[in-house]
């Protein structure tokens, strides 16, 4: 626990999907919500096929989405949206003419139905 998921629009050529895990993930650890780092599980999608509204105009966005444990205090979540959102405005070049939306969204995994086993450890 936590699993971020971070998808973004292919046209972000200077998004590096590698990097910004590991700064999302940095920022995780860095929280102190969470006992290990290994603990952290985090994937990137490059999103080929997308919409952003009606208009014709260039779009493209940044969604990340961390799902944890249910139990957490608003506070405790905002804090967490706040700081990943601080990472993703960071991380390229954003294209020039492009209008791009980054947003991060925490979702809560209901703590006594989640499961989880570690092999090879």
């Amino acid at each position: 626990m936590p699993h971020l998921h971070l998808e973004y629009t292919a046209n972000l050529p200077d998004l590096n999907a590698d990097v910004a895990l590991m700064r999302l993930n940095n920022t995780l650890v860095a929280s102190g919500q969470f006992g290990a780092e290994f603990d952290i599980k985090s994937r990137a999608i490059k999103v080929e096929t997308y919409k952003v509204g009606t208009a014709l105009a260039e779009r493209g966005f940044v969604h990340v989405k961390l799902a944890v444990l249910s139990g957490r205090s608003p506070q405790i979540k905002q804090q967490l949206s706040e700081s990943l959102l601080a990472v993703v405005k960071d991380l390229c070049e954003w294209p020039a003419g492009v209008e791009v939306q980054l947003c991060v969204e925490i979702l809560d995994i209901d703590r006594e139905s989640y499961a989880k086993a570690a092999i090879g450890v």
